[in-house]
């Protein structure tokens, strides 16, 4: 599995958007018990912290340690570095497994291998993403720009997932059809620079070229924003649930 974020780590914490309550309170619906459940590849805990309110035990992993040194401390979340392809718990575990935002980098049949063994019979995966905001017309175009044009080539292939709406991913699951949610949010013209900066293509750039690529976006996207405080975002929710 690659590590694509630990150079960003503290960004990440700061502006990557968080799911909504209700994307929780549904997934809630479906799990029988809640005494333990597995957020892999949690990065900084923003869904482990929120099983961890409703389940008795969280398990949270991920290959990043500088990603978890952001995550929030709770008593009855165990954080772990490890893949997401061995998790060091018994057989039968879990009531619910989360992987949000990170599966399109996994290795599926050993994931999958792992989720079957620590599943209880019973059990829950929701697979959890979210695709490219949308914020209005102008400042959609310059950040298809940015993302395209400027970009394109510095994507990793596993990125197509995240385009194809998760639709494509192997998923040897009995699925559950869910309704569909979206994550709505209001960001300042900084709290988007910030958000943009944590993309991993923009790493890539960087590292090849010694340049962040939001020099020559800067001015385009600041027309393009205008003199709005705030402006509202939304965030297409990928979502496949499986038992």
């Amino acid at each position: 599995m690659k590590d694509n974020f630990s150079t960003q780590a503290a960004e990440y914490a700061i502006y990557r958007p968080t799911y909504p309550q209700e994307l929780y309170d549904y997934l809630f619906t479906l799990v029988k018990n809640k005494e333990a459940a597995w957020d892999c590849a949690t990065g900084n805990g923003q869904v482990a912290r929120v099983l961890a309110q409703h389940f008795q035990s969280v398990y949270a992993t991920d290959i990043s340690e500088k990603q978890l040194s952001q995550a929030l401390k709770l008593p009855n979340v165990v954080y772990q570095v490890e893949s997401s392809d061995k998790a060091n718990v018994p057989n039968n575990s879990f009531d619910l497994i989360t992987v949000a935002q990170a599966i399109h980098w996994f290795n599926f049949d050993a994931f999958y291998a792992e989720v079957k063994r620590t599943l209880k019979p019973d059990g829950i995966l929701a697979v959890i993403g979210y695709g490219v905001m949308f914020i209005d017309k102008k400042v959609d175009k310059a950040i298809h720009k940015l993302y395209e044009d400027i970009l394109g080539k510095y994507w990793d292939s596993e990125r197509r997932y995240i385009e194809e709406g998760y639709k494509t991913i192997p998923f040897p699951f009995e699925e559950i059809i869910a309704p569909h949610f979206q994550i709505k949010t209001s960001w300042s013209f900084n709290q988007m620079i910030g958000y943009l900066n944590t993309w991993s293509s923009l790493q890539h750039y960087k590292k090849a070229n010694d340049r962040n690529p939001l020099e020559y976006m800067f001015t385009e996207l600041k027309e393009a924003w205008g003199d709005d405080a705030v402006k509202d975002v939304h965030f297409p929710i990928l979502l496949r649930i499986g038992k």
